[in-house]
C-alpha cells in the first residue's frame, strides 16, 4: 500500500518542468482497496507535484462496480463513477481525465456487445477500451488477478469472438498478465489483427515467490516475447509497472530503509526500459506511472524523472511520443 509518508524521504524536483505528459495508466478507489484509497485528490496530488501532466487516462481497477442487476453489467458501475470524477477534472485546475478503460467479460463472445455499448452511453464519450486481468499460475506464491479467471483465455475461441466485437467497434484491449503468459498474447494478437492490444506493464515480471532471485532468467523471457510481440503492428506497449512490489520493486537500497531516487530506478530498470522503447520504437510506446499501484515502492516525481533521464537519448519527436503523443493516438485524446 502506497505510504506518502515513506516516498517522502526520497525527495526530488521535477526535471524538464515543461514537458508535456499524458500518464495513460493510473486507477481510482474510494473504498479500502489493496493500495488504499485514492480519489480525484490524491491523483491531483501527484499529477500537480511538478511535472507538467495534462490529461491521464483511467484504467479498470475493479473499484465501484453495480452491486446488482444483471452479472455481467455490473462493471458498467465502474464507468459511470469514474466519468462523473473525470468531469470534475474538466472543471478544476490540473490534468484532465480524457479517457476511460474499464472491463467486459470477453467470453461473452457476441454477446459482449451489449456491455460494451453500456460503456459507451456511461463515460460521457470517454469510453475507450477494456482491461482483461489475465495473470495468474498455479504456483500458490503468485497472487491471482483480480477476476481470478483460468490460465489460457486469450486462447479461447469464445473470448477471441468477444476480442473481435470490441475491434468492430473501435475499442482497445489492455492485456495484462505475467510474464511467462505472453505466448498467449502474441496469439491473440495475430488472431484479431484488428484489435489494437496495449500490453501493460512492460509485459509483466514476475519477480516474487518462486521466481525471487530469477531476474535473468524473467527479463531474458520478456526480451525474446517482446521481441515477438513487437512484429505485431497492431500492439503497443506500456512501459511502466516497475514500482509494483509484484516485480520486485523499483530498486533503491536493500534495507528498504528509504524508496529509491531516479538513479536508483534506472540502475535496476534502466536496461528493461531501453530495449523495450527499442524494440517496439518510441511510436508504440507509452510511459505509464500506474498508480498508486507503483507507489508501494517509488514516488510519482521520482518516476518520471527516472522516465526523463533515460529517454534523453532518443530525439525530441521520439521523446514527445513516449510523454504524450503515442497515448494521444492510441486513446484517441
Amino acid at each position: 500500500m502506497m505510504d506518502r509518508t515513506f516516498l517522502a524521504l526520497t525527495n526530488e524536483d521535477a526535471l524538464e518542468p515543461e514537458l508535456e505528459i499524458v500518464d495513460p495508466h493510473h486507477h481510482l478507489w474510494n473504498t479500502q482497496s489493496a493500495y488504499g484509497l485514492y480519489e480525484i485528490d490524491d491523483l491531483r496530488l501527484d499529477t500537480d507535484a511538478g511535472h507538467n501532466v495534462v490529461q491521464t487516462v483511467f484504467i479498470d481497477c475493479g473499484s465501484n462496480y453495480f452491486k446488482d442487476g444483471p452479472t455481467h453489467l455490473r462493471p458498467v458501475g465502474e464507468t459511470t463513477y469514474v466519468a462523473e470524477r473525470a468531469d470534475r477534472t474538466d472543471e478544476t485546475p490540473g490534468a484532465t481525465m480524457a479517457a476511460i478503460v474499464s472491463h467486459a467479460d470477453l467470453s461473452l463472445g457476441e454477446g459482449v456487445a451489449e456491455v460494451l455499448e453500456a460503456h459507451v452511453a456511461a463515460a460521457g464519450g470517454r469510453f475507450r477500451g477494456i482491461r482483461h486481468s489475465a495473470a495468474k499460475t498455479d504456483d500458490p506464491s503468485v497472487p491471482v488477478s483480480r477476476t481470478g479467471r483460468p490460465l489460457g483465455d486469450y486462447g479461447d475461441q469464445q473470448f477471441r469472438a468477444g476480442a473481435a466485437v470490441l475491434a468492430s467497434m473501435d475499442l482497445s484491449f489492455e492485456a495484462w498478465q505475467y510474464h511467462y503468459q505472453l505466448d498467449d498474447v502474441v496469439g491473440l494478437a495475430k488472431a484479431v489483427p484488428d484489435l489494437t492490444i496495449i500490453v501493460n506493464h512492460l509485459g509483466g515480471p514476475f519477480l516474487v515467490g518462486s521466481y525471487a532471485g530469477k531476474e535473468a532468467e524473467v527479463f531474458a523471457h520478456i526480451r525474446a516475447a517482446l521481441t515477438e510481440l513487437a512484429d505485431c503492428d497492431n500492439v503497443v506497449l506500456k512501459v511502466g509497472g516497475i514500482g509494483m512490489a509484484r516485480a520486485g520493486g523499483a530498486g533503491g537500497p536493500a534495507d528498504g530503509s528509504r524508496p529509491p531516487n531516479s538513479d536508483e530506478v534506472l540502475d535496476r530498470w534502466g536496461e528493461m526500459l531501453r530495449f523495450s522503447i527499442d524494440t517496439f520504437g518510441p511510436s508504440r510506446c507509452m510511459f505509464e506511472s500506474n498508480f498508486p499501484v507503483d507507489g508501494d515502492t517509488v514516488g510519482y516525481t521520482v518516476l518520471w524523472n527516472a522516465f526523463k533521464k533515460v529517454s534523453l537519448e532518443y530525439s525530441s519527436a521520439e521523446r514527445a511520443d513516449l510523454f504524450a503523443g503515442t497515448a494521444r493516438r492510441v486513446y484517441r485524446i
